[in-house]
């Protein structure tokens, strides 16, 4: 992943999704990830004893949150964390950010229902702007990004990061090496 130019990846430990993974399943691609490489378990709703055994992999330099996580519950493992939130409106975002001033960064998301992310809809960036724009934190865009739309987004948001997950798979939980390439591309020409 280094190769391609990205600086993070996440781990998925969510079971609901069709990218979850068991621990064993993360254990074995954690001794592939470069030491470079930063790494975010992402977790919807876990209970305290979830977190400590992805913990204790080891490898783990950050977790995000994509549920209704409290802050205090968040900043109890003595990691840094992101935030994830699902953009409903202005105010409410603004709200959720702020009661979790204590994570490291925002992760701007579309909000859905029936799903915690990773639905491939994207959302109003130019409501994504103003959120980013208001917020006294690093804030990463998520949200039906694809290497089609990547640039455009940055472009008009102008967030500290992307993040993407369905944009870049051949089917749900199957990564597609070409299109994380030309994902990489859009970022390298938006920020260029």
């Amino acid at each position: 992943m280094s190769a391609l130019g990205v600086n993070a990846i996440g781990l998925n430990f969510y079971p609901a999704s069709p990218r979850g993974l068991s621990l064993g399943q993360a254990a074995d691609l954690l001794t592939a990830v470069d030491a470079e490489l930063q790494v975010y378990a992402l977790f919807v709703d876990p209970s305290i004893a979830e977190v400590e055994a992805v913990l204790g992999l080891g490898r783990v330099d950050h977790l995000q949150f994509h549920g209704s996580e409290p802050p205090d519950f968040c900043a109890a493992f003595g990691l840094p964390y992101m935030k994830a939130c699902r953009v409903r409106d202005e105010a409410t975002t603004l709200a959720e950010i702020d009661l979790h001033n204590a994570a490291e960064s925002i992760l701007l998301d579309s909000y859905d229902k029936q799903a915690a992310g990773g639905t491939g809809k994207t959302f109003d960036w130019q409501l994504a702007a103003r959120l980013v724009a208001a917020c006294d934190k690093p804030v990463v865009l998520a949200g039906g990004l694809t290497p089609g739309n990547v640039a455009e987004a940055i472009g008009a948001v102008n967030p500290y990061g992307v993040d993407v997950s369905s944009g870049v798979e051949s089917a749900p939980g199957i990564k597609d090496l070409n299109k994380l390439k030309l994902f990489v591309e859009g970022v390298r020409s938006a920020r260029s």
